[in-house]
């Protein structure tokens, strides 16, 4: 198996300050490890390579999986000129001057491959700029982000770009990494085995953080020492996860705190939330957890509850550790204690099955718009009726395509605040009734 990083015989001299991961950075994007399913000789962009065509895309996953790495290995491998930015670093002023020096290198007959690092830092204005270099191919951009491109990217970026998701690094690349490290430094790491196991589950997928907590380690021993777990989680000043979050304990943990959400018991949830913190969990995933038991096991029973969930994500992102911590906590009482419905879920479910087993059928004519003459001509629109001129602002009329007749999707409960939501659905079915006898 090929490794992350390569070695050459330069990487093995005296290393002069340059960092262990930057010396065994990959040379060919064949030598990149963990992420097969791009780079392999069936991946993606070994695919993209071969067809002479490069579009751009974007690259989303952890820290440490290898894209900033890809993206320049790319730029090599195509022969176009590389320009790296950071949104984080960057603001409107920069962007114009990339732009402008990929231009004038694009009218001398070579193009540009801009990485931008972060890409999801940039505000809507800042994203939207970036399309007109991506149209008229001036450059093929690369965004980096960790964070889920379907909520953070505009949409307008998202369609003229690839998303391509790198993974976590697996025990087997971290192991192979460490060997690789142990070669280039000419000395095993000096760690038992347990020391050993417990530095894969402290870089936790990250091929740049287990070289860095490698380095530490090879500073700290004295010769011919080797380091137990204990001493090594002294030596980096860092605790090792309790839990591997790749594995059956972090899978086990964040099943166990949201049935004890669904369950409304808080004090379960918070104990359950507690140990996930205590292990090292990801906060933006217990995040989107909640924000997910929000919107399936609470949902119109509770509208505030998808507020406060997102708010606990802001929260946090405004504080971060350990302080934002408390506004999760927050939350997650707020979900455990609010009225439950899963009506909403299991509406979208039948309503999903429907669209795609009658996704063909036009909706009634009646409520498409007409702007010209000739949909005017067919009728589209003819019969319409405009709720908010009609008695108690509802005109009754039928939506759903003629083929398929009313449906009835969503059923709320009479719980929390959907017990109003009856109500009105109530009404406006009697009214529906009245007026048009369906």
């Amino acid at each position: 198996m090929a490794d992350l990083f390569s070695v050459d015989e330069n990487d093995k001299a005296p290393p002069s300050g340059r960092p262990l991961a930057d010396r065994l950075r990959p040379k060919a994007l064949s030598e990149v490890v963990g992420q097969e399913h791009l780079t392999g000789d069936d991946g993606a962009l070994t695919r993209m390579i071969r067809s002479g065509s490069l579009g751009s895309m974007i690259f989303w996953g952890p820290p440490g999986t290898g894209k900033t790495t890809v993206a320049r290995l790319l730029a090599g491998e195509t022969e176009l000129a590389f320009e790296q930015i950071s949104a984080i670093f960057s603001g409107v002023a920069d962007l114009k001057k990339v732009f402008e020096t990929a231009k004038l290198r694009r009218s001398n007959g070579r193009q540009t491959l801009l990485f931008v690092d972060e890409i999801h830092r940039f505000n809507r204005a800042q994203q939207d700029s970036f399309l007109p270099v991506m149209e008229d191919g001036t450059v093929v951009l690369i965004g980096a982000t960790t964070e889920n491109p379907s909520f953070e990217l505009n949409a307008a970026v998202l369609s003229r770009a690839r998303v391509l998701v790198f993974h976590a690094l697996d025990e087997t690349s971290i192991l192979n990494l460490l060997s690789r490290a142990e070669e280039v430094e000419g000395k095993p790491l000096p760690l038992d085995e347990e020391a050993r196991a417990v530095l894969l589950r402290m870089a936790d997928g990250d091929g740049r953080a287990c070289l860095t907590l490698a380095e530490e380690v090879w500073r700290a021993a004295r010769p011919g020492e080797v380091f137990d777990a204990k001493a090594l989680q002294h030596v980096v000043q860092r605790r090792a996860p309790v839990y591997d979050k790749g594995q059956d304990g972090h899978y086990n943990l964040i099943s166990a705190l949201h049935k004890s959400v669904r369950g409304s018991d808080p004090d379960a949830a918070l104990y359950y939330l507690a140990r996930m913190f205590d292990a090292g969990e990801d906060p933006l995933y217990l995040g989107r957890r909640l924000v997910r038991m929000a919107v399936e096991d609470i949902g119109l029973a509770d509208p505030q509850a998808l507020v406060i969930a997102n708010a606990a994500k802001d929260a946090y992102d405004y504080l971060g550790s350990p302080e934002g911590e408390l506004a999760f906590a927050q939350a997650c009482v707020y979900l455990a204690t609010a009225p439950k419905s899963n009506a909403v879920y299991t509406a979208f479910k039948a309503a999903t099955a429907a669209a795609k087993q009658n996704g063909s059928l036009l909706p009634p004519k009646h409520i498409l718009n007409a702007p010209t003459k000739l949909m005017k001509s067919e009728e589209y629109g003819a019969g319409y009726r405009y709720d908010h001129d009609e008695p108690d602002a509802f005109s009754g009329q039928d939506y759903f395509p003629e083929k398929m007749g009313r449906q009835n999707f969503y059923d709320p409960p009479d719980r929390g605040f959907e017990r109003e939501i009856r109500k009105r659905l109530d009404y406006w079915s009697k009214l529906r009734r009245e007026r048009t006898g369906g």
